[in-house]
């Protein structure tokens, strides 16, 4: 059995395989466009499909680990990334596609609730603020690792629709022996109680999460913004067909993101939810600029600040809600709260594969990035609105 301190390392690996696997597919869904020949409602779907597995997963699963085991779930996890890339190698007809999106999206569901509390408790009373953020820069890296090397092995290597799940499973398997030699970290009961989780919110979660959920739905959904609209925004106003370009564009929101996490929010402290959001409303107003002027370095640069913006938030407000959070309840908590920015990544995704059938990419991308931006703007609002109090066990008096 493994240390705990190795453990944890370990965990942040396997969770960064796992999100790494999630986005493999954003820079090759033109060529499955180009072999397949679907439209863009379809594309759409297909997105949807993975964002109703992930949902699902959080919902079903979500607190299956506090009665089941931290260790039993991660490798649940693993074993529907495995299948999801499994999928992708078989065939590519639009039917295993969309199963192998499905299970990504379990996959992905699984995995975040569950490898947040697992890395909070294996870092040990006192250092929850390092978990949350190794927890959350493994995410956002490995999400952006996933279109850069997808992208890059497309555009330099051969069997492009076939290669990168290939060097995904290869990690999966890697990550599925790091998690079986882990050590258990919480108590499983003799006879579990599963059953579907609702939103677990403890009333004394619940300020603060009001607060961090919704900066972190502004920022997630800038992630599916990006996500929606560099390959289409490359190929369809630009004329440029590179796939590594098209990855090179999404890595830079999620690598911003990482920088984010890593860089500022200790800085910025208490007032980081509300610099993330003054970033994400920047990085909108750009964003929208880009796309109307069709340029790319004002793409790139709403990248790089809404990226940067997207970090702070998620990592202080998932620092806030694990942290308030009793332990047995954590893994629920942090669950709830990625149901929330799960919504908030699919959202944009959706509404521009479908606003674009009737007004073009160009304006339903700059439509729902002025969305976005006003979004971030009511969560700026509620960050600038004073806490409440509430009591410690030792009568003190502190802001939630």
């Amino acid at each position: 059995m493994l240390s705990r301190p190795l453990a944890f390392w370990l965990v942040a690996v396997a969770f960064a395989v796992t999100m790494f696997g999630t986005t493999l597919p954003t820079p090759l869904y033109v060529l499955y466009q180009e072999q397949l020949g679907f439209a863009e409602p379809v594309l759409t779907a297909i997105f949807a499909v993975y964002a109703a597995g992930v949902l699902a997963a959080l919902l079903l699963f979500g607190r299956a680990s506090d009665q089941l085991g931290r260790r039993r779930m991660l490798l649940v996890g693993l074993a529907c990334a495995a299948a999801s890339a499994v999928a992708f190698l078989l065939d590519q007809g639009l039917t295993l596609l969309i199963v192998g999106r499905l299970l990504s999206g379990l996959s992905a569901g699984v995995f975040t609730g569950t490898a947040t509390a697992a890395l909070v408790d294996l870092a040990g009373p006192g250092r929850g603020r390092r978990a949350t953020l190794v927890a959350t820069t493994s995410t956002m890296g490995a999400l952006g690792l996933g279109p850069l090397v997808a992208g890059g092995l497309a555009q330099f290597a051969p069997l492009p629709l076939r290669l990168p799940y290939w060097v995904d499973l290869g990690l999966i398997l890697l990550a599925i022996l790091a998690v079986w030699a882990m050590p258990e970290t919480v108590d499983v009961p003799d006879h579990p109680r599963l059953r579907l989780s609702r939103p677990d919110l403890p009333p004394e979660v619940r300020p603060v999460f009001i607060r961090a959920a919704t900066a972190g739905l502004a920022g997630f959904a800038v992630l599916g913004l990006f996500a929606a609209v560099a390959p289409s925004f490359l190929l369809d106003l630009l004329h440029e067909p590179s796939h590594a370009l098209s990855g090179a564009v999404a890595f830079t929101v999620f690598a911003a993101s990482t920088l984010g996490q890593a860089t500022l929010a200790r800085r910025f402290g208490h007032t980081a939810l509300a610099a993330g959001c003054v970033a994400l409303i920047v990085g909108m107003g750009l964003l929208a600029a880009g796309l109307a002027a069709t340029s790319l370095a004002l793409v790139i640069a709403a990248a790089i600040i809404a990226g940067l913006g997207q970090g702070l938030c998620m990592r202080a407000g998932l620092e806030a809600v694990t942290s308030h959070a009793p332990a047995q309840r954590r893994a629920g908590v942090a669950s709830t709260f990625f149901i929330v920015m799960y919504v908030g990544i699919s959202v944009p995704v959706i509404g521009v594969g479908i606003a674009a059938t009737r007004l073009g990419l160009q304006t339903a991308a700059i439509a729902s990035s002025i969305a976005v931006a006003a979004v971030a703007a009511v969560a700026l609002v509620t960050t600038l609105i004073p806490a409440p109090t509430r009591t410690t066990a030792a009568g003190a008096a502190v802001r939630a």
